[in-house]
């Protein structure tokens, strides 16, 4: 049946639906009209409480997903917090010169941080969140009425300073406590997705139906890519009567539908030889280990191998060892690539082979947007050496100690994972908000040693204490995410004493930051609280603990700038002067915090032509050279944008 013209002008209700659907997915629900046809529709409780700094009353029956606490967990995710991260150079690798960064301290708080920062720029995220099995811990997220109580109460730990509890399943709360600890995660989480990012989330089967529900409501039902079975392990327990489990669900939901995954060449069966009769004759050089082949380990004198026309000549000597040309092969022939496309097809992948003496080369080209297929619904850990027991024996050689975690992931898995979100984006940024034992970031070092890609990770774990009597702590570690930066620090050292691509640039660093409470006094957060006697302590509002660094970082994160960007202190004019992104012109941040800044300084300082510039508000020598320092920016630098604190 042929459709009809409408006929009439367009609806406009319907494109202001289409509209709020776009900026607030959440609020997309079903309903029926007068007809009693089921149409889309606006959920108005939920849209207020998206634009409430408090709870907004007033549920309807409706097609939703809903459990007690969803509206504080809302409110939870929307809420500011006066906290801060704090640089920790003893405990990272490499500070000055890594792009990964490792954050210590509740993922929610962590997460809201880094909203203006990384919004909209992460790749990929991994997580592997508590399973919600009556066993393990959830966190403990404070509400408040609004977002000003939220505000104040952040300035301070609870009266226990403790952030996960134990979620047993007697607990009447027990599904609503997870989802209500999931809910505002995810939400934060999806604002630093790229238009193009995915997110793996791995789960069993206790939660995975409330967890879908949850990540439709988040990301649109649109961008639900699909369901993903791990096999983890051969055999399941014998103890089971039911069903023996030995896979595990990974869930993959997208910023928006149109994405690829990798999940190999379309056909690896298929190549190209090289050789054809009617070309040319061209010359070719292969870097060594750049081609696989049958031929037995030895030397192949230079000289011409093979008959007539599709005859190739080995210009110098080539050695072969444990099946690949261990070096270069320096050919000529009619050969139907050139130079530059070889080396082209050599970078993003291609691999070749020649399994005969007359070295007729073939070649499997590097898959493009046309010629992979997608990932696998179904990843066999067993074939491919990724199971339970994988990561197991793997965290237990890394850290020589057994036990220490429990069931942690084999980072063989995840780079599969990696490797189909970010085939081909090899300056991709990936994140794990629950890092546990830093499997992730393990994972990224090795795909990038094997494909020369510069990946960055973010890890964020909680400092969550292990139990006295655990292996964990027997072998020396007080929380978990000490594990997990000695795991980066111990799996980067073995990846660089293996093979690796050459174009790697071998970043095993990361810096450490942890959680805190915000550099400046808690004071200058409530104002209205301020005492007479609270006037002259409030000369200099900044905490007494805190350092120049200290106060470096929490200005990129107010000001959104990469927290992994290069970072070089000068001295000019007998003061201290931290350049972020370069030393010369047009940095991205110049930054001060010494006492006594006088104009001499900075006219100085000027000439560098910043693209920000930041002062501490108490550091000028007087107030007319506070006054001055715009007027000073204004004529030699005129697009500086200048602060204080």
């Amino acid at each position: 049946m042929m459709d009809k013209l409408k006929m009439h002008s367009p609806n406009l209700t319907e494109a202001n639906i289409a509209k709020l659907a776009e900026l607030f997915p959440s609020c997309v629900t079903e309903a029926r009209d007068a007809q009693g046809r089921v149409k889309q529709a606006i959920d108005f409780d939920q849209l207020r409480q998206e634009l409430s700094e408090h709870i907004v009353e007033g549920p309807q029956e409706r097609y939703h997903l809903n459990w007690p606490g969803k509206r504080e967990a809302l409110l939870a995710a929307n809420a500011p917090i006066a906290k801060t991260l704090r640089p920790c150079r003893e405990e990272s690798v490499g500070f000055d010169t890594t792009k990964n960064l490792f954050i210590e301290g509740d993922n929610l708080e962590a997460l809201k941080l880094l909203q203006e920062t990384y919004l909209g720029k992460v790749k990929v995220i991994y997580i592997d969140p508590p399973y919600n099995t009556g066993n393990d811990f959830v966190y403990h997220d404070k509400y408040c009425s609004t977002t000003d109580d939220y505000l104040s109460s952040s300035l301070q730990k609870d009266e226990h300073g403790e952030r996960l509890v134990a979620n047993p399943e007697t607990s009447g709360r027990f599904h609503s406590d997870w989802l209500s600890m999931m809910y505002p995660r995810l939400r934060l989480a999806k604002n630093l997705l790229r238009d193009d990012g995915v997110i793996f989330i791995s789960i069993d089967d206790g939660e995975v139906s409330g967890l879908i529900k949850v990540c439709e409501e988040i990301f649109g039902s649109e961008n639900f890519v699909g369901s993903v079975s791990w096999r983890k392990k051969r055999k399941g327990s014998f103890l089971s009567k039911k069903i023996v489990s030995v896979t595990e669900w990974l869930l993959v939901f997208s910023k928006s539908p149109d994405i690829k995954l990798y999940g190999g060449k379309a056909d690896e069966a298929e190549s190209q030889p090289l050789i054809k009769r009617t070309n040319p004759v061209g010359k070719l050089v292969f870097p060594e280990g750049s081609i696989s082949t049958k031929l037995n380990d030895g030397v192949y004198a230079k000289g011409v191998y093979g008959d007539g026309s599709s005859a190739v000549e080995l210009l110098d000597d080539a050695e072969v060892s444990n099946g690949f040309f261990s070096t270069p092969l320096c050919v000529k022939g009619p050969f139907v690539w050139s130079q530059s496309y070889l080396d082209d097809q050599f970078s993003k992948g291609a691999t070749f082979t020649v399994n005969t003496i007359n070295l007729q080369i073939r070649a499997f080209k590097a898959p493009d947007e046309n010629s992979f297929k997608g990932l696998s619904s179904l990843i066999d850990g067993v074939e491919s050496g990724a199971t339970n027991e994988a990561g197991y024996e793997q965290l237990k050689g890394l850290l020589e100690a057994e036990g220490v975690m429990s069931y942690p992931k084999p980072f063989q898995y995840i780079e599969i994972l990696l490797d189909a979100a970010a085939h081909w984006d090899h300056d991709a940024l990936v994140m794990d908000f629950f890092s546990g034992s830093s499997t992730t970031g393990h994972a990224v070092m090795s795909l990038n040693s094997k494909d020369g890609g510069n990946r960055r990770h973010i890890a964020i774990q909680l400092a969550e204490e292990c139990e006295i009597s655990s292996a964990a702590y027997q072998a020396g570690y007080t929380t978990v995410a000490e594990i997990g930066k000695e795991r980066l620090r111990r799996s980067g050292q073995n990846i660089l004493q293996g093979e690796h691509h050459s174009g790697w640039l071998k970043d095993v660093g990361f810096r450490v930051f942890k959680l805190d409470n915000s550099n400046m006094a808690d004071i200058w957060y409530s104002s209205d609280g301020l005492k007479q006697a609270d006037i002259l302590g409030l000369v200099d509002n900044i905490r007494k603990d805190r350092t120049s660094e200290d106060l470096l970082f929490q200005i990129l994160l107010d000001w959104g700038v990469d927290l992994s960007l290069p970072i070089s202190r000068q001295e000019i004019h007998g003061k201290t002067v931290f350049f972020v992104d370069g030393t010369e012109k047009h940095m991205a941040l110049a930054a001060c915090f010494d006492l006594e800044i006088d104009e001499a300084f900075v006219k100085q300082l000027a000439e560098y032509e910043p693209l920000r510039v930041v002062f501490r508000d108490a550091g000028f020598a007087s107030d007319s050279v506070k006054i001055n320092v715009e007027q000073i920016f204004a004529q030699k630098s005129p697009n500086t944008d200048v602060k204080v604190i």
